[in-house]
């Protein structure tokens, strides 16, 4: 019995010191801040982070620039800014610190990462930057056709990322409403944002007349609530960016076909890509529309005719 008491004592202690020394590592990898290389991994495309499409605060304006500037690939320079402010923000949250902002990159901070990456995580780092390719590759148009007189005067948009929505069950918004601030059904032609071929056409009750494009480089852009479309397009008919595709409506929410007036003239537009895991998992289109602004199709407001410019 003593053997056995003595023998359980020291199980107890060797427990005890396993327990202190698992206690001690964790505090100290609590501690110590999370670097570039260990937030990078297979799924970074599936976080808020990537979906939130924000560049790392730099913009797609300055990120071309940039490229063009340090000759290199806008993809990774895209990657590199993302997981730079993912953890810095990281940082910063830990400091506690709401004032502390990162500076803007640069090229040697660039060039840093990039090889860093390559060569930490070679899968992870191409993963990432083909991401963004799959993206942006193919974008060229904003999706609103502007006026030739007075331009994109008669719409407006938010970020609205993320918004709640209820039609269907509690739900989040995957997109951006561009609206028509003039509330009228057809006013507004609206173009396909790249080259693609159509996937999906018709009615959904909650997308009413849509229209879905999967791009050159497999990004899929859907065009939702059409008050009408501008063809009798097919399923898989190829359209060319800025094309006109249909114009602006109301249509949607309900099984009813044809239905309208249940919110505001709008088009709702959602950019999806294929992950690992998702089929179509949603990006934020905000920033991307952002930087499209200038680059539009302009129309004839009496007559709908378009045409364009090359804003390349």
């Amino acid at each position: 019995m003593e053997i056995r008491s003595v023998r359980y004592k020291r199980l107890i202690l060797v427990g005890m010191i396993l327990l202190e020394a698992i206690l001690i590592r964790m505090l100290i990898s609590a501690d110590k801040p999370m670097t570039e290389v260990e937030w990078l991994t297979a799924y970074t495309i599936e976080t808020d982070e990537f979906r939130d499409m924000d560049f790392g605060g730099i913009g797609l304006d300055q990120a071309y620039l940039l490229s063009s500037q340090w000759e290199t690939d806008i993809y990774s320079i895209l990657a590199a800014s993302l997981i730079r402010e993912a953890v810095s923000e990281k940082k910063q949250d830990d400091r506690s610190d709401e004032n502390e902002k990162s500076a803007d990159l640069s090229y040697k901070e660039y060039r840093h990462l990039a090889e860093l990456l390559q060569k930490e995580k070679s899968i992870e780092w191409t993963k990432l930057i083909n991401g963004f390719r799959t993206i942006l590759a193919d974008i060229r148009y904003f999706p609103v056709a502007a006026d030739g007189q007075s331009g994109l005067s008669d719409i407006s948009y938010e970020n609205g990322w993320g918004d709640p929505r209820t039609y269907g069950g509690d739900r989040l918004h995957e997109g951006t409403d561009i609206m028509d601030t003039t509330n009228t059904r057809g006013s507004h032609p609206i173009v396909s944002m790249t080259d693609g071929v159509v996937e999906h056409i018709g009615w959904l009750e909650q997308g009413g007349y849509r229209i879905g494009i999967r791009s050159p480089h497999g990004a899929y852009f859907y065009y939702a609530h059409l008050d009408s479309y501008a063809d009798a397009f097919t399923v898989g008919q190829e359209v060319h960016g800025g094309q006109v595709i249909g114009y602006m409506g109301d249509t949607g929410y309900s099984a009813v076909e044809g239905t309208v007036g249940n919110f505001p003239v709008h088009l709702h537009l959602g950019i999806y890509l294929e992950t690992d895991h998702y089929d179509e998992l949603s990006v934020n289109p905000y920033y991307i529309l952002k930087y499209l602004e200038n680059r539009t199709v302009s129309y004839a407001k009496e007559t709908h005719l378009c045409y364009t410019d090359d804003v390349s």
